[in-house]
Parts: C-alpha cells; structure tokens; sequence
C-alpha cells in the first residue's frame, strides 16, 4: 500500500482538511509555500498517465476543490498555484495521483 493510500486509511497521521467520498485534501508534511495543500483521490491512481475517461469528473473535482480550499485559506484573490507533478522527472516522489495547492506567498515562474 502506497503512502497515500496509508493516509487516505488513517493508518499514518494528518491534517485533513477536506475529505469525502471520492478525495481527500491534507496539509504537506514539507510545505513549500504557507499554505501547501495535496488533494488525494481515495481511488490509487499512480500518475496523470494512468487516467482514464471515466476518471475526468474526478480530476474536475479535484480541481475544483483545490480552488475551495485556496479560498476558504483566504487565497483566492491573492492567487493560488495547482499542480500535477507526473513520474520522477517531474518531481513525483509518491506515486498516487495528487494535486498540489499552494499560495500564502509570490511564486516564481519557472518553478525549477
């Protein structure tokens, strides 16, 4: 069982701030910005390659909640990066899909 997968079961603590039937959003253990935020579908999925057609609603979820939860952590307005990290050269280092959310702070472009 992947380390997300642990999370999404409880079986290693987080801090949850969302979750329903479909995903669950967490603080980053190393954040990289004030608020980093990784919204988690409960399904393993291990990257952006593995998606499917019937997977879309979920990534629109995804997407959508990450826009929820920048706004109710007061970033909306400010501005709010989301990103998708797919395989190792990327950046992925944990091979569950996630969709990181990150604001609190001016980032740069490119990220590096």
């Amino acid at each position: 069982m992947c380390l997300f997968c642990r999370i999404i079961a409880a079986e290693i603590p987080s801090t949850r701030v969302y979750e329903n039937e479909r995903l669950v959003a967490f603080d980053d253990i190393n954040p990289q910005a004030p608020m980093h935020v990784l919204v988690v579908p409960r399904a393993h999925i291990a990257t952006l390659n593995d998606l499917q057609p019937e997977h879309d609603g979920l990534l629109g979820e995804m997407v959508r909640r990450a826009a929820a939860i920048a706004g109710e952590r007061g970033h909306a307005a400010g501005g709010f990066r989301t990103v998708f990290n797919c395989n190792a050269e990327a950046g992925q280092t944990v091979f569950h899909l996630h969709l990181h959310v990150l604001g609190g702070r001016t980032l740069k472009w490119p990220p590096g």
